[in-house]
Order: structure tokens, then C-alpha cells, then sequence
């Protein structure tokens, strides 16, 4: 038997293509023109998140047409299909934004029923969208075929006034044009300014937070997921994946050979460094419940905690991801993450080396400002925090990149839906001190635990970013800032503590301890939860239905399924 053969014997494919059985199988190959040679040769999935919803997925399409390139390049047989993307830049601050985090799932599950049932080998993922990317890996480790991530890349700065600005800059327009801060012809000049290229959202928001775990946990190439959209170089990456990918199957490098506890620290680790995203803290335990491994909210924060702030990227900070990416990109961040003891570098990687290993040769660049050495940072704890109290049990999370204050206290000004909130909010019915409560938010509650990007934009854009706080049981924007806790566990539909708080109720936030706490005794709460019944969920039938009576709780990944700790056998050993 040739080495070809020897490969394909063990390979999930030849239940597809071999013996005499399988002859109509290979008709079907015929029709669409493969040789005998492409037919006998190891199957790769090339999937994509590619639709016309937003600049994020438009290029997608085009880069995996360079990926195919590199599968044939190196003997293997690519097949190429689509997944859904929902974008949260076009679903946010309406009911579209219910079907952002489900969607998560849906990529996932759809792949992995492309992929079982057509016996696949290998898989090479592309996303460029917040939920895309986490649900990309997700069903790299749930099917623990040989994987390789490949991040879409982020979008350029546009220009206002001759200033750099993105769209969270156009979030917080519409706050300003609501108090009279920003005119009309403003407005729509920054509107039509601010997203100038392909892409997906330029800060260090959800998409490039979880590019850049991407990197960190080994399932995507070194400098990968920092290439602008545009940029030429982003060819490169898609043919060393499609390559690559074929490496990996030869040598029987899988998934969760990468994806270890050790590895989602490392992924942990970079989401503190760079100040990213809070939704990191729901991704990553939902990437670890793929693998069989215990790692909720709690874990993540941990990290978070011992972890210093470094990378001066925006929201919080001045640059953008093109700016990283020039100054070095994601392994400059982790060579001093990783000098100075916040990374573990024993672990495997898509190269087939170490994490150390693929760092040996990274060098400090000392003529940028974008990343600060690791024994020098903005600040000595991570960019995000986790909080615990008698409002929180099971954890809630804030972002504090940027932040001053790290306490705030103020009375509960209570909210049932996001709508609520924003109409206050627009209409200034608030005042500073207060603590807005979004509550029946959270993943079943909502259901679908929206992100609030359009209530805090507002918020920032009149000037109050500082003087209220929000808590919610649903989520944030990667682009959010100010003192703006989410994730609070267990949900208010869960009857949460959060269900039970009244307006006029005493909030305390600590970032500092990672306290969340009412000043409401124990003995009243319990008074108040004989009386509180959960409302009528919001949908009885439908995707959403069934989300709805599916999902876990935020604490460990909002999760849909009993993951790989149920397995009795993963798809890669048929």
C-alpha cells in the first residue's frame, strides 16, 4: 500500500470514497469534476462565513478560494461551503440582536453536519464576524479533525475632520446627535466615513479579541489574525493554511491536542493583555466545554486577574488592529506576555511546534507604543475583571481598559428589556449616580442575551459615560466602555438575584475587589422571590424556542449540548 492509500485507509473520507460500494459516491465527484487522483486524496472542508450582511464576511469568500489553492497545493481535495454569519453591527439595539449569540451555535452545528456527512478529513475555518470566530473554533474541537482558523481580517480606520475614527465612533454620533452635541450633516458625513474598506470592526472589539485568541490558542497561524482585510499579505496566510492543514493530518495533530487547559489560560491571558472583549469570557468556556474541559467564567477571570493590561488599543486606548499588526502584531504581544511568565509556552500550535518555539524568534520592537513590554504596563491587572457578590453568585464580568474610577455606587434604576433602558436613556430620564438595571436579558431570558451597544453608545455620546453605571444579564459590545457589568449570573428569568432588586436599591461595584453587590439583606430577598414569578417566555416556537430550552447558563459559555465530556466518540475516530 502507497503512502496515499495508507493515509486515506484511516481518514473519516473513506466511508465516501473507497470499495466498490461506494461507487455512486464517487459518481457524485465525477459530476463536478475531480479526478481519480483528487477523489483517493484526503477530503478538506474549507468553510466560510462569507454573505453580503456587513464588511466583515465580504471578503471571505475570495480567501478561501486562496486556501483551496493551498489544500491542492499539497495533495489534498478541497470542498468548499458556507455557513450563516448574523452580524452584530447590523443586529444591534433591535430584536435582531436576540439571533447574534444563537448564532454561535448554528455555525457550529451546521458545520459539523457539513462535515459528518460528507466525511471529511480536515478543516480549515474562515470567519470574520463576533460570533463566526468562537463558533469556527468551537466545531474545530467538537469534530477533532486536524483544524486550522483563519480569521478574515480586521477593517482600516476611516477618516472624520482628520481624525481616525471607527464605528464605534458613529455609535456614540448618535448620543451626541440626541443632545445636540453633533449636527445632522455631521452625522451622516461620519456615517458614510467610518467603515472605508472590507473587514470587521477595527478596535480591539469582539472580532479581533477572539482573532487574536485565535493565535494565542494555538489554532490559527502566527501573525494571522492580525492582517487587515485589504491587505495583499492575507493571501499568503490562506495558502501557508491550506498547506499547512495537510501537515497536520499527516501527522495526526488534532484540535484538542492544541486546545488544552494550559492553552486557554495562554487565550485568557491575551483577552486581559490587549483589553479586549468581555463576550471572551462567554467564548472561551464554550471552546472548553467542546473539549471536555472544565473552564467557566470564574477560570477566565482568574486570569484575568494576574494578568497586566499592555496593549493600548481601542476602545479603551488610542490604536486600532492595523496599527498592532504593523507594530508587530499578536506575537509581539505574546513574546512579552510570554518573557515575563504570563504565557505557557509548552503548548502545541497548528505549526506543529511550540508556543515557545514559534515565539524564539520574535523580536522586541522598540520603536512603537502600541504594545508595552510586560514588566511595564498601563496597568498591573488585566483589561477585563471579573465580579462576584450577592447580586452576582455565579460571576459577572466589566471591562476596565481605560478606566480611572474602578468603584461606583448608585441606586438601582430598573429596566425589563433593553428597549426600556435606551428610551430613558434617549430621553434623559436618568440621573448621574444611577446604576441602570437591563434585566431579562440573559441567554434564556431574552433570549439570545443581546449585547447593549446602543444604550451604552448613547450614554457616552451625551457625556454620561462616567457618572451612571449599567449592569445587565445580557451582554456587551466589545466596543463598550464605561463602568458596564455584564453577564450578571444567574439570570434574571433563572429568578437571579438581579429579578428581585427595586428601583432606589443601593448597588456597589468594585472592579478592585471584583465585588457586585445590593444593599438589600439576604432575609428580604428571599421575601421578595415568594412574590416574583418569571414572565411568559418571549417566543413558543421557532430557532429561538429552541435556544431558548437549550442554553446554559453565561457562567459556562451559554452552551447548547452535554460537550465533549459526554462523548462517547468524537467524529475524527469513524
Amino acid at each position: 500500500m502507497d503512502a496515499k492509500a495508507s493515509l486515506k485507509s484511516r481518514l473519516p473520507s473513506r466511508h465516501v470514497t473507497e470499495g466498490p460500494e461506494r461507487a455512486p459516491h464517487r459518481a457524485f465527484y465525477y459530476a463536478m469534476g475531480l479526478t481519480t487522483e483528487q477523489i483517493h486524496q484526503p477530503f478538506v472542508g474549507v468553510a466560510s462565513c462569507w454573505n453580503e450582511a456587513a464588511p466583515c464576511n465580504i471578503a471571505l469568500m475570495r480567501q478561501a478560494q486562496v486556501v483551496k489553492k493551498g489544500v491542492a497545493a499539497a495533495g489534498g481535495t478541497p470542498r468548499e461551503f458556507c455557513t450563516i454569519t448574523v452580524t452584530d453591527g447590523i443586529a444591534m439595539g433591535h430584536e435582531g440582536m436576540k439571533a447574534s449569540l444563537p448564532s454561535r451555535e448554528a455555525i457550529a452545528d451546521s458545520v459539523e453536519l457539513t462535515v459528518r456527512g460528507h466525511g471529511y478529513d480536515a478543516l480549515v475555518g474562515i470567519a470574520g464576524c463576533d460570533k463566526s470566530l468562537p463558533g469556527m473554533m468551537m466545531v474545530m474541537c467538537r469534530l477533532n479533525v486536524p483544524s486550522i482558523f483563519i480569521y478574515g481580517g480586521s477593517i482600516l480606520p476611516g477618516t472624520f475632520k482628520g481624525q481616525p475614527v471607527t464605528i464605534q465612533d458613529v455609535f456614540e454620533a448618535v448620543g451626541k446627535h440626541s443632545v445636540g452635541a453633533m449636527s445632522e450633516d455631521d452625522l451622516d458625513t461620519l456615517e458614510q466615513n467610518a467603515c472605508p474598506s472590507a473587514g470587521a470592526c477595527g478596535a480591539q472589539f469582539t472580532a479581533n479579541t477572539m482573532a487574536t485568541v485565535s493565535e494565542a490558542i494555538g489554532l490559527a497561524l502566527p501573525y494571522s489574525a492580525g492582517a487587515p482585510a485589504p491587505y495583499e499579505i492575507r493571501d499568503k496566510f490562506c495558502m501557508m493554511a491550506g498547506e499547512q492543514v495537510l501537515e497536520l493530518v499527516k501527522a495526526g495533530i488534532r484540535p484538542r491536542d492544541i486546545v488544552t487547559r494550559k492553552a486557554l489560560e495562554n487565550a485568557a491571558a491575551v483577552v486581559a493583555a490587549s483589553g479586549g472583549s468581555t463576550n471572551a469570557a462567554l467564548h472561551l468556556p464554550a471552546i472548553a466545554h467542546e473539549c471536555g474541559i472544565p473552564f467557566d467564567l470564574f477560570d477566565v477571570a482568574e486570569v484575568f486577574k494576574r494578568t497586566p493590561y499592555i496593549a493600548d488599543l481601542k476602545p479603551g486606548g488610542r490604536y486600532v488592529a492595523k496599527d498592532l499588526f504593523e507594530a508587530g502584531g499578536v506575537p509581539l504581544l505574546m513574546k512579552t506576555l510570554l518573557d515575563h511568565g504570563y504565557m505557557h509556552g509548552d503548548c502545541m500550535t497548528v505549526t506543529g511546534r511550540s508556543l515557545a518555539e514559534n515565539m524564539a524568534r520574535v523580536k522586541w520592537n522598540a520603536d512603537q507604543d502600541v504594545v508595552r513590554p510586560a514588566d511595564r504596563p498601563l496597568t498591573r491587572t488585566g483589561g477585563v475583571v471579573g465580579l462576584k457578590g450577592n447580586l452576582a453568585p455565579d460571576g459577572a464580568i466589566v471591562k476596565v481598559a481605560g478606566m480611572q474610577n474602578l468603584q461606583f455606587s448608585g441606586p438601582a434604576r430598573c429596566f425589563d428589556g433593553e428597549e426600556a433602558c435606551f428610551e430613558a436613556v434617549k430621553n434623559k430620564a436618568y440621573r448621574d449616580g444611577d446604576v441602570l438595571v437591563i434585566r431579562y436579558e440573559g441567554p434564556k431570558g431574552g433570549p439570545g442575551m443581546r449585547e447593549m451597544l446602543a444604550t451604552t453608545a448613547a450614554l457616552y455620546g451625551q457625556g454620561k459615560g462616567g457618572t451612571v453605571a449599567l449592569i445587565t444579564d445580557g451582554r456587551f459590545s466589545g466596543a463598550t466602555r464605561g463602568f458596564c457589568i455584564g453577564h450578571v449570573g444567574p439570570e434574571a428569568f433563572a429568578g437571579g438575584p438581579i429579578a428581585l432588586i427595586r428601583d432606589g436599591d443601593v448597588i456597589d461595584i468594585d472592579a478592585e475587589t471584583g465585588n457586585l453587590s445590593v444593599r438589600v439583606s439576604d432575609e428580604e430577598l428571599v421575601r421578595r422571590r415568594v412574590g416574583w414569578k418569571p414572565p411568559r417566555p418571549a417566543f413558543a416556537s421557532g430557532y429561538l424556542w429552541k435556544y431558548a430550552e437549550q442554553v446554559g447558563p453565561a457562567r459556562g459559555g451559554a452552551v447548547t449540548h452535554p460537550g465533549g465530556a459526554a462523548e462517547t466518540k468524537c467524529y475524527a475516530d469513524i
